[in-house]
């Protein structure tokens, strides 16, 4: 086979094996992007691998210059190209995109264990005026739900003129009727049950 013919084919067997997986991207068809990690996890990375022209007898170009990868240190950018490269030299000459791929999954933590979780945290007022008390943070105003003209309408004749609902709205009868029927015989019975 030409290294056209086993692009093909490997690009025909990722797009039926990433169908529908939000981690993979095609970016065209000689290049592909696959997130590492879910979107909220801080240890999360993306990989792109491009293919030359004679991949897979040559090494695809792998890159984490993407902008998601912004907040991982270089040396670990490194040190996970460094490992990626040594898998692609294990597989050269095969279709070696997916292994690529799932090594890194499987490999992550490994990967990140060195990166430390960088927290956004919001800092209140940092300027500094002389006083070391921080402002108080402001409450946000709830917004009010917006009604249509009926349904005031009808909200203002359950309630008062203050909007509570009148005095005993939920109240239940303390006295029932229970009528027993043993032997034909009706019984009336007026009492708290």
């Amino acid at each position: 086979m030409t290294a056209n013919e086993d692009q093909e084919m490997e690009l025909e067997a990722l797009r039926s094996i990433y169908e529908g997986d939000e981690c993979f991207r095609e970016l065209s068809p000689i290049s592909f992007q696959y997130r590492i990690g879910e979107s909220g996890d801080p240890k999360a990375f993306l990989i792109e691998i491009s293919w030359p022209e004679t991949y897979p007898q040559t090494a695809p170009v792998i890159s984490m210059d993407a902008f998601f990868n912004n907040a991982i240190s270089s040396a670990i950018k490194q040190s996970i190209l460094n490992k990626l490269m040594e898998e692609v030299e294990v597989n050269l000459g095969t279709s070696m995109t997916y292994t690529i791929f799932e090594y890194a999954k499987d490999n992550k933590e490994i990967f990140m264990e060195n990166q430390p979780v960088n927290t956004v945290t919001a800092l209140n007022n940092c300027i500094s005026t002389g006083h070391s008390d921080a402002a108080p943070p402001t409450k946000k105003k709830e917004k009010k739900e917006q009604l249509s003209k009926t349904q005031k309408r009808k909200l203002a004749d359950k309630t008062d003129h203050k909007g509570e609902l009148p005095r005993g709205w939920n109240w239940v009868d303390v006295i029932k009727v229970r009528v027993l029927k043993i032997n034909n015989i009706k019984m009336v019975i007026w009492g708290r049950f």
